[in-house]
C-alpha cells in the first residue's frame, strides 16, 4: 500500500466512530435516499452475490443483503479496520461477510459478482483506472456497478454553495470533535476527482458501457456501468470463484 493511501486509511479510521453520524448532520438525513438510488441502479435481484466496495459503515451493504436476500450473498470490503469494525456491530445479516480489502487489489476471483456498489470511495483511491480495472475484472458478464460520490458540479452557483458548505458548515462541526484535518480533506478531494464525463471515459477505457447521472444540481452523482455480455472473461486469469 502506497503512502497515500495509508494516509487515506488513517483519515477514515480516525472519523470512523462519527461517520454515521455526520452523515446523518451534513446531509440532513438525505444520504439515505442516495443509497436506496445507488442500490436500485446496481439491479440487485434475490439470490444474486454481490460486493459492496469501500463499504465503510456498512448502510450500501445492507440494503444489498435485503435484495438479495438469505439465498444471495454480499461483500462489504473495506480498506480501513476500524471502520469495517463498525460496520460489523451494526448488521450482523447472515448473508454478508465483511473483509478487510484494498480495492486496487481485491482477493476475488474473476467473473464472480452479480453485480457491485461503491459509496464516496472512488474519489479517494489512488489509482482510479487500476481501481475500475480491478472491478472490472471480478464482475460477471452483464453486471452492473453503481457508484456514489460527490462531486464538482458544472453550474458555478451549486459549486459555489458546495464550497461554502464545505468550509464554514462542515469543517467548523467536524472540529468541534476534533476532526477538523479530517473533514477539510473533502473539498479539496472533490475539486481533484475526475468529472462526470471523464469518469465515463475512463470506465469506457475499461471496457465498461457507462453512464453518470449528476443528482442534487451535480453536488454529487452516481456513475452506473455495465460489463458488456459478450465478454468471456475478466482482466487477469484466476479461476472462478471467491478467493482469499
Amino acid at each position: 500500500m502506497s503512502e497515500q493511501s495509508h494516509e487515506i486509511q488513517g483519515i477514515f479510521d480516525n472519523i470512523s466512530s462519527n461517520y454515521d453520524q455526520f452523515n446523518d448532520w451534513l446531509s440532513w438525513g438525505q444520504h439515505r435516499i442516495w443509497k436506496l438510488m445507488t442500490v436500485k441502479w446496481a439491479e440487485p435481484k434475490p439470490g444474486d452475490t454481490f460486493v459492496d466496495l469501500c463499504c465503510g459503515s456498512g448502510d450500501l451493504t445492507r440494503l444489498l443483503a435485503e435484495r438479495v436476500g438469505t439465498q444471495g450473498k454480499v461483500y462489504g470490503v473495506d480498506f480501513a479496520p476500524q471502520m469495517l469494525a463498525i460496520a460489523k456491530q451494526k448488521y450482523s445479516e447472515s448473508q454478508i461477510d465483511w473483509l478487510e480489502a484494498d480495492v486496487l487489489d481485491l482477493p476475488f476471483a474473476d467473473n464472480t459478482f452479480d453485480g457491485a456498489t461503491m459509496g464516496y470511495g472512488l474519489r479517494n483511491v489512488v489509482d482510479i483506472p487500476k481501481s475500475l480495472k480491478e472491478i472490472y475484472r471480478i464482475l460477471k458478464p452483464g453486471a452492473k456497478v453503481a457508484i456514489l460520490d460527490f462531486h464538482l458540479p458544472s453550474q458555478p452557483l451549486f459549486r459555489q454553495f458546495q464550497q461554502w458548505y464545505m468550509e464554514t458548515i462542515v469543517v467548523p462541526l467536524a472540529s468541534q470533535q476534533g476532526l477538523e484535518e479530517e473533514y477539510a480533506y473533502i473539498w479539496p478531494s472533490v475539486q481533484r476527482f475526475p468529472r462526470g464525463p471523464e469518469q465515463e471515459s475512463l470506465a469506457r477505457q475499461v471496457g465498461f458501457r457507462a453512464t453518470h447521472y449528476p443528482i442534487v444540481g451535480g453536488t454529487l452523482g452516481v456513475l452506473v456501468l455495465t460489463k458488456p455480455r459478450s465478454v468471456e472473461s475478466g482482466i487477469g486469469n484466476r479461476e472462478s470463484g471467491i478467493g482469499m
